[in-house]
């Protein structure tokens, strides 16, 4: 006789079971739950974030794969590898293990690669957020944090490109450092010191040793704890969003983050690594076999840094020689100590910069609503100025490069970096802020008059009007102009003293708010409609003017 039996939960079922009776299990599942119905707006910039988090993964993953072969020592040695060109070297121990990866561990050449490519797109991504953010306003309030977030993880990507960039000791790094120890002998009074601290004695010290532990762990730990504070931040605040129906402060369109921000995150991530993967093995990327090992005495001819600190090479090249004084018994050296004040107040009024804009407009409220770059020409104007100003520091870094390839001077090359560097920024904020300007006049005309369409009729009264197409909602909420804005004013003390910060704010004020356009008002707006707009008029408007003339 067969006696039914329940089916036994398997082990998982079970384990499932008990995991969700605790607290964590709770909480989780609270989370799951929360996180399937919060809305996410959907735009091609998220794919920014995806990315960034793709290479920080692939870093940590192929750096700790390369821990258990690398060695970081600067003991000479002998190489006796697989690689014939080099055999009989004096190279160091960190040289050595490098070629050991590349050529004896099955698979290193990929893990190397992929580590270093990795690298190069992490600062990419990091630099394309803060576009972003910046051209559309996503600093302001409640997100100021989020983009000193973006900020620090954007330097500790540069700090740990740079501490890797050094550590296989060949020729290319080594004349990077020579650099480095330049500079830093540079600065008076503590430069000597803060050399023997970062070497560790006479050029090239114990460089290796003391980079090392930076890369892989100061560096990781700073990533993540960065990480996790943004997404902290992210979570915490509603994620901000561009104007359009049914979008507004207080509503969110969007998708659920699970599981449909979730699978379209996962699956870019997936393209990403692959990506990644499939360039590290096909694509030649530092091949430190053919620098062969560093030198003190030697530096490797037409060496370029990897590209996320070109702008500091490049503010190096465009200080004129010979800027040198004498003063305090001491000399100071102006071709390091200006690039190294400019970069850093550089650096300082990136990171300051939603705080002084909120200062000068006055502006203290809560943002949810993206803004149109066209829509913030004064803000737009000093993004674009400040981009140009990197980009020339950038391009200065391969001076001597431009001028082999296209046989001119290095001197006129260099003379012409130092034209762009002080007169193009002023420029391009100017042309930045006419061309702003000049698209929201042409957004106004479309909201006013509707689309041209090309359609030309001919009135009773012998008038030729054009048909314009009218704007549908959707249309109508992108071409929305800016939010109606006024300067600050200056506004005295509880003394009545008119202080002179208040003075420059009112004055940066007004210069931030100058040719604003007043937003068209809804009402003002040719809305959709079946037929279409000529000249302001409707087809219905134009019939009965036909039909009264009949």
């Amino acid at each position: 006789m067969s006696i039914d039996r329940r089916p036994r939960p398997s082990f998982t079922a079970r384990a499932s079971r008990l995991l969700a009776n605790t607290s964590a299990g709770r909480r989780t599942a609270a989370l799951s739950a929360e996180l399937r119905t919060r809305r996410v707006p959907l735009h091609w910039t998220n794919l920014f974030g995806v990315v960034a988090l793709a290479s920080v993964v692939v870093l940590f993953v192929t750096g700790f794969l390369l821990m258990f072969w690398y060695t970081p020592s600067g003991t000479r040695v002998v190489y006796d590898g697989p690689y014939l060109p080099l055999a009989g070297a004096e190279m160091s121990k960190a040289l050595r293990s490098t070629l050991a990866i590349s050529f004896e561990v099955p698979g290193g050449l990929l893990i190397r690669q992929a580590h270093h490519w990795a690298g190069l797109l992490l600062p990419a991504a990091l630099l394309l957020q803060l576009a972003v953010t910046f051209f559309t306003g996503a600093f302001r309030r409640p997100r100021r944090l989020s983009w000193l977030l973006l900020f620090g993880l954007g330097l500790t990507a540069l700090l740990g490109g740079w501490s890797g960039y050094a550590l296989p000791d060949d020729m290319l790094s080594g004349t990077g450092l020579r650099i480095v120890e330049g500079i830093v002998l540079g600065i008076p009074v503590v430069g000597t010191w803060l050399s023997a601290l970062l070497f560790g004695g006479e050029f090239p010290g114990r460089i290796i040793e003391n980079l090392y532990p930076i890369h892989v762990a100061i560096v990781p730990v700073l990533l993540v704890l960065l990480l996790a504070a943004r997404w902290r931040s992210a979570y915490v605040n509603r994620p901000a969003q561009f104007a359009a129906p049914g979008r507004t402060e207080e509503r969110i369109v969007g998708v659920p983050v699970l599981p449909n921000l979730a699978a379209r995150a996962g699956g870019l991530f997936a393209i990403v690594t692959a990506a990644i993967l499939l360039v590290g093995a096909t694509v030649t990327i530092s091949p430190v076999w053919l620098y062969g090992p560093s030198s003190p005495g030697d530096a490797s001819a037409g060496s370029q840094p990897d590209w996320y600190t070109g702008f500091l090479d490049g503010a190096l090249r465009l200080i004129p020689p010979g800027w040198e004084v004498e003063w305090l018994g001491r000399t100071w050296t102006l071709a390091v100590l200006v690039p190294l004040a400019v970069i850093g107040l550089f650096l300082v009024a990136v990171a300051a910069y939603p705080f002084v804009e909120e200062w000068i407009t006055g502006d203290h409220r809560d943002h949810h609503l993206l803004d149109r770059p066209r829509n913030e020409p004064t803000r737009t104007g000093i993004g674009v100025a400040g981009l140009l100003f990197y980009g020339v520091l950038w391009g200065a870094a391969s001076a001597d490069l431009v001028a082999t390839h296209f046989h001119v001077a290095v001197e006129s090359v260099v003379a012409a970096y130092q034209v762009l560097a002080v007169a193009g920024p002023p420029l391009a904020f100017w042309v930045t802020r006419r061309v702003c300007l000049a698209l929201q006049k042409r957004d106004r005309d479309i909201l006013l008059h509707g689309y041209e369409t090309g359609r030309i009729v001919r009135l009773p009264g012998g008038e030729y009007v054009e048909l314009h197409a009218r704007v549908d909602a959707d249309e109508q909420a992108r071409l929305a102009g800016p939010v109606a804005a006024h300067p600050a004013d200056a506004r005295p003390d509880q003394d009545g003293r008119l202080r002179l910060s208040e003075r420059l704010r009112a004055v940066l004020s007004r210069a931030y708010f100058e040719d604003r356009l007043e937003p068209v008002p809804p009402d003002a707006r040719q809305t959709e409609h079946d037929g279409q707009v000529g000249g302001g008029r409707t087809d219905e408007a134009i019939a009965q003017e036909r039909a009264g003339a009949a």
